[in-house]
Protein backbone atom coordinates (compact mmCIF):
# COMPACT_ATOMS: atom_id res chain seq x y z
CA UNK A 1 0.00 0.00 0.00
CA UNK A 2 1.17 3.35 -0.65
CA UNK A 3 2.26 5.19 2.12
CA UNK A 4 -0.05 7.92 1.81
CA UNK A 5 -2.61 5.54 1.88
CA UNK A 6 -1.68 3.94 4.75
CA UNK A 7 -4.06 4.23 7.93
CA UNK A 8 -1.77 2.31 10.29
CA UNK A 9 -0.27 5.53 11.95
CA UNK A 10 -4.10 6.52 12.61
CA UNK A 11 -4.81 2.78 14.11
CA UNK A 12 -1.78 3.07 16.27
CA UNK A 13 -1.99 6.14 17.81
CA UNK A 14 -6.27 4.97 18.85
CA UNK A 15 -4.73 1.62 20.16
CA UNK A 16 -2.42 2.59 22.53
CA UNK A 17 -2.28 3.60 26.49
CA UNK A 18 -0.34 7.05 27.43
CA UNK A 19 0.92 7.75 30.34
CA UNK A 20 1.85 11.39 31.33
CA UNK A 21 4.05 12.06 34.48
CA UNK A 22 5.82 14.86 35.57
CA UNK A 23 9.69 13.80 36.92
CA UNK A 24 12.22 16.33 38.94
CA UNK A 25 15.69 16.79 37.51
CA UNK A 26 18.30 17.88 39.37
CA UNK A 27 18.04 21.40 40.62
CA UNK A 28 14.60 20.97 40.89
CA UNK A 29 13.45 21.27 37.10
CA UNK A 30 10.28 19.53 36.14
CA UNK A 31 9.69 17.54 33.07
CA UNK A 32 6.87 16.05 31.34
CA UNK A 33 7.08 12.43 30.33
CA UNK A 34 4.99 10.75 27.77
CA UNK A 35 5.18 6.87 27.84
CA UNK A 36 3.58 3.71 26.63
CA UNK A 37 3.87 5.24 22.77
CA UNK A 38 4.18 2.27 20.23
CA UNK A 39 6.84 1.76 17.76
CA UNK A 40 4.60 2.39 15.16
CA UNK A 41 4.26 6.33 15.69
CA UNK A 42 7.23 8.48 14.77
CA UNK A 43 8.45 10.01 18.41
CA UNK A 44 10.91 12.51 16.82
CA UNK A 45 7.70 13.85 14.37
CA UNK A 46 5.54 14.08 17.72
CA UNK A 47 8.30 15.65 19.76
CA UNK A 48 8.89 18.24 17.78
CA UNK A 49 4.98 18.80 17.27
CA UNK A 50 4.59 19.03 21.01
CA UNK A 51 7.33 20.92 21.46
CA UNK A 52 6.26 23.60 19.25
CA UNK A 53 2.83 23.75 20.95
CA UNK A 54 3.59 23.71 24.31
CA UNK A 55 6.69 26.23 23.49
CA UNK A 56 9.23 24.09 25.37
CA UNK A 57 12.42 22.74 24.51
CA UNK A 58 12.59 18.32 25.12
CA UNK A 59 13.43 15.08 23.50
CA UNK A 60 12.78 11.90 22.11
CA UNK A 61 14.31 8.82 24.00
CA UNK A 62 14.19 5.13 25.25
CA UNK A 63 10.93 5.18 23.67
CA UNK A 64 9.98 7.90 25.31
CA UNK A 65 9.43 11.92 25.17
CA UNK A 66 10.09 14.04 28.01
CA UNK A 67 8.88 18.15 27.69
CA UNK A 68 10.48 20.87 29.64
CA UNK A 69 8.52 21.93 32.84
CA UNK A 70 5.02 21.16 33.36
CA UNK A 71 2.60 20.35 30.95
CA UNK A 72 0.20 18.06 32.29
CA UNK A 73 -3.02 20.49 32.32
CA UNK A 74 -2.60 20.81 28.49
CA UNK A 75 -1.05 17.97 27.59
CA UNK A 76 -4.36 15.93 26.48
CA UNK A 77 -5.89 18.58 24.60
CA UNK A 78 -2.25 18.67 22.44
CA UNK A 79 -2.59 14.65 22.26
CA UNK A 80 -5.86 14.60 21.70
CA UNK A 81 -5.38 17.40 18.50
CA UNK A 82 -2.84 14.94 17.32
CA UNK A 83 -5.21 12.14 16.86
CA UNK A 84 -4.64 10.25 20.12
CA UNK A 85 -8.10 8.99 22.15
CA UNK A 86 -8.71 10.91 25.21
CA UNK A 87 -9.57 7.76 26.92
CA UNK A 88 -6.38 6.20 26.13
CA UNK A 89 -4.39 8.97 28.17
CA UNK A 90 -3.75 9.07 31.60
CA UNK A 91 -2.01 11.81 33.23
CA UNK A 92 -0.20 10.75 36.54
CA UNK A 93 -0.05 13.37 39.51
Amino acid sequence: MPKDLCVCDDIARDEQKITVKIDTRSFGKEMTVIEGLSDDVDLDELSSTLKTKLACGGTAKNGQIQLQGDHTHRITDVLEEEGFSRNQIEVQN
